[in-house]
């Protein structure tokens, strides 16, 4: 969940947040204070106020779904499985949906109003999803670009979710649909532009060869032989991160209108540098497997926090970024990587040789010779807290703007059981990516002094 920053800047300080100073400043009435990673206690108070299942879909809006569905595509090993379009009798918007095991990426893109209208249709007549709205979703783009417009949650059902969410403070975005007496969809605010979808289903039998019965009506399935048949290895969303101006109302936002506890936080003291800050706190659901983590800028250090670019950027508050699991992370890099430079996406810089000669000490219980070498080869970064093991590494930005990102990451242990046996792995095994902060940092300290000796040696025999 945690990335160093990568730009630097100057800013006007009118933040009270600075870095030392977060535990005494963000207090609220509503009583949320962050106390810190050291000072933060695990509890589950298992008060969410209506049944979630998991993540169901994440939708991106864009100016333009078929080249954009076709890069995430190629480059994420998600094969696009269904469609809604003109040729499906859309001519609302474009919708293309990626599947990789649990993991459903939407892609949308508006069509020109006023062909509906040639048709005495409405702008919205022939949408496939209902909470669909050409203004909306134009202003949208012009104003974020390349953005997650909805984070969508199954949920036992959607309008009783919907119903306790407005009651309990939450902002209305729009009121339950019905969809062929099967779907029902809903949406409140979540932060920014970005709204929290519900989506729930009646008792018909799914088939998973039928979109419109996994996913939603007037949806179609996309022939095999038309898409990309590729798979690296990415099998669910485990978090979807936001980036917000001010942390405490957001976070007493969510959680009142949802239920859901904290399941972790980390102050600038945790995660900065001298150089740079955020603070963040981690929402989750009863099961802990929806996590929301929300992130603030910390002002007053020599460089502008990655958050206040993302969010000049942005024009406001967004999705920061999607951390996909993998089932094996060194196949789904070496894949991804290979395409990097053909359509594919880009990581960040890896760490010095230091950070992996270190990771032995570290993470060697866990991670054999051979695995460290492919982390080091892939750039990969590994993490751990009293639970378990996090491999992680960051793309670039993925669009124009430096705003959202992808995670790729893999958990290693907390392994469980449901009450029918099932093995399942807790969520957050291995925690994100807090020890990479220090660790990363030092490393890169210990590498410039040894380019400094190295320099004092060759200009001492010149």
């Amino acid at each position: 969940m945690l990335i160093p920053d990568q730009k630097a800047g100057n800013q006007k300080f009118e933040s009270k947040k600075t870095m030392g100073k977060e535990n005494e400043t963000s207090a609220t009435p509503g009583g949320f204070k962050l106390v810190g990673f050291s000072g933060f206690v695990r509890a589950n108070p298992r008060s969410d106020r209506f049944k979630v299942k998991r993540f169901h879909h994440i939708e991106f809006w864009c100016t333009d779904a078929t080249n954009t569905a076709r890069r995430f595509s190629w480059g994420l090993g998600m094969p696009i499985v269904a469609k809604s379009d003109l040729s499906t009798g859309n001519a609302t918007h474009a919708s293309y949906l990626l599947r990789s095991g649990d993991l459903n990426f939407l892609f949308t893109a508006p069509y020109s109003p006023s062909i509906a209208s040639m048709d005495n249709l409405s702008h919205t007549a022939t949408a496939s999803i209902p909470t669909f709205n050409h203004e909306t979703s134009r202003d949208f783009t012009a104003k974020h670009g390349l953005a997650v417009r909805a984070i969508a949650i199954e949920v036992d059902d959607a309008e009783l979710a919907f119903t306790a969410s407005v009651a309990h403070g939450a902002k209305p975005s729009a009121s339950p649909v019905i969809l062929d007496n099967r779907a029902v969809v809903a949406e409140v605010q979540l932060y920014g532009d970005v709204v929290l979808r519900y989506v729930s289903y009646g008792n018909s039998e799914s088939d998973d060869s039928d979109p419109d019965s996994w996913f939603l009506p007037k949806f179609e399935a996309v022939e095999a032989a038309s898409s990309f048949p590729l798979d690296y290895g990415i099998r669910r969303l485990d978090h979807a991160v936001g980036n917000v101006p001010e942390l405490a109302p957001a976070v007493n936002y969510v959680k009142e209108f949802t239920g859901f506890h904290e399941f972790a936080e980390f102050t600038a003291e945790d995660v900065g540098t001298s150089e740079s800050g955020l603070n963040s706190v981690v929402l989750a659901n009863n099961e802990e497997m929806v996590l929301f983590p929300m992130n603030e800028p910390v002002f007053g250090t020599k460089r502008k926090s990655q958050i206040q670019t993302y969010l000049e950027h942005n024009e406001g508050a967004g999705v920061q970024h999607l951390a996909l699991v993998s089932e094996d992370i060194f196949r789904t890099l070496r894949e991804m990587r290979k395409r990097s430079a053909v359509g594919g996406f880009e990581f960040m810089p890896s760490p010095p040789p230091t950070y992996y000669k270190n990771l032995k000490s570290r993470a060697g219980d866990v991670l054999s010779d051979e695995q460290i070498k492919q982390c080091e080869e892939l750039g990969i970064l590994v993490d751990r807290d009293d639970q378990g093991t996090l491999l992680q590494i960051f793309t670039k930005p993925v669009g124009d703007r430096p705003t959202i990102f992808v995670e790729i990451i893999q958990r290693v242990g907390c392994m469980l059981k449901d009450e029918k046996g099932k093995e399942y792995q807790k969520g957050g095994c291995g925690g994100f990516g807090k020890g990479n902060f220090s660790e990363l940092f030092k490393s890169i300290e210990e590498y410039e002094k040894t380019l400094g000796a190295k320099i004092i040696a060759e200009t001492a025999s010149a």
